[in-house]
């Protein structure tokens, strides 16, 4: 796929609709795309390649726009190999081609391309600094652990578009038209979610540009209502609340502990909450749960007692959202056990392990089937989560 971002900038990158797990482990309905731009100037220069996977069909959008011009520069704002699989061939297609990075991504090079001599091959970039291409002139800024330590990202003082790396990026290949906030989020936490406060500190340096484009790694160029997007990865990056209501996240082994998520569920809706979301550990998406539950300023977490423990699905999704520094939301806990209850002991102790979690009263337990003497705890945990 070749466009024109402006008269000068193209986009060269490619559509993976075949990828079934990205990075391994979040599934992508709609496909990704690796994003590569080609700056057309005195100097030409490459704004990253794309992963291995694709590069067929990269290197014959990069010999279209480059249409017989030499690149000069490839600028590499991040060596995940997803947007870095292509450095080395490049490097060897093009003898004088010089790689442009952050001194740690400079670093890491070798590690990735070990038959590769990079010597007197590589600029290292530091804060603030420049590189002019004729009329255009590039400015980089560093952005480490949005989300590896070597990140940077390029603002082209001329058309003021910021190159972003891998934020504001979304799952989803260009091709498929969608609504960008749903798999922009779910990308986010689940990418970027641990590194608020570095994405906080990326945000306070592009508050002083003037941006008119914004081309991220993945995921569509954005050039309408800026405000929108950089308001959202602000409120996602504070871990401030986006939308009043409530997420119940069930892992049920027999559907005793299911019934009364659904119960639940049904007890807030009738006493005016705002909004109710439900999912099912087991069969949902774990990456849409982890979402879900940033997303909402509040949480029920309800699972069966297991092996002294708790359900693992419900472990699992405990243990992403402290991967991925879960904080500042109010929890209620329902457990479930048929002998010796201790899914609440287990949630709660996971809990607390995040910052600013606060445990709502009462913890209401089951005894393996939901019954009428139940829902006075239900309905006073319903009653305190809407405070």
């Amino acid at each position: 796929m070749i466009f024109n971002i402006t008269q000068t900038i193209r986009y060269i990158g490619v559509d993976d609709t075949d990828l079934d797990l990205f990075e391994s482990q979040y599934i992508v309905p709609n496909g990704i795309s690796y994003n590569s731009y080609l700056i057309m100037d005195e100097k030409v220069a490459i704004m990253d390649t794309v992963d291995l996977r694709k590069s067929e069909d990269w290197w014959d959008n990069l010999n279209i726009a480059l249409n017989g011009r030499t690149p000069d520069y490839l600028v590499v704002q991040h060596m995940e190999p997803d947007h870095a699989g292509n450095i080395a061939a490049a490097l060897e297609k093009f003898p004088t081609l010089k790689v442009v990075a952050s001194a740690r991504a400079i670093q890491m090079l070798p590690q990735f391309f070990e038959n590769t001599d990079f010597e007197g091959r590589t600029i290292a970039v530091k804060e603030g600094e420049t590189l002019n291409l004729g009329k255009h002139t590039l400015q980089f800024f560093m952005a480490p652990m949005v989300h590896w330590p070597e990140v940077m990202v390029t603002y082209d003082q001329t058309d003021k578009v910021v190159f972003s790396a891998d934020a504001f990026g979304k799952f989803g290949v260009l091709a498929h038209d969608e609504e960008w906030a749903c798999e922009a989020r779910r990308y986010y936490f689940n990418i970027c979610g641990k590194y608020g406060a570095q994405v906080q500190a990326l945000l306070k340096k592009l508050a002083t540009l003037d941006i008119a484009c914004i081309s991220p790694l993945h995921g569509p160029i954005l050039k309408e209502n800026l405000s929108y997007y950089i308001g959202l990865y602000n409120t996602w990056s504070k871990y401030d609340i986006e939308t009043e209501g409530i997420f119940i996240a069930y892992a049920s082994i027999h559907g005793g502990t299911a019934e009364v998520a659904h119960k639940m569920a049904e007890l807030l809706r009738e006493k005016g909450a705002p909004k109710v979301s439900v999912a099912d550990l087991s069969r949902d998406d774990m990456a849409e749960a982890v979402e879900d539950a940033f997303r909402m300023g509040k949480l029920i977490v309800a699972a069966a007692s297991y092996d002294a423990d708790v359900f693992p699905p419900m472990h699992d999704f405990l243990h992403h959202l402290k991967l991925k520094a879960y904080q500042k939301r109010r929890v209620g806990i329902i457990e479930n056990g048929s002998w010796a209850p201790c899914a609440a002991k287990v949630m709660t102790s996971m809990l607390e392990q995040m910052k600013e979690i606060e445990i709502v009263e009462p913890v209401v337990t089951i005894r393996s089937r939901m019954k009428r003497t139940d829902l006075p705890a239900m309905e006073a945990l319903a009653e305190a989560m809407l405070i």
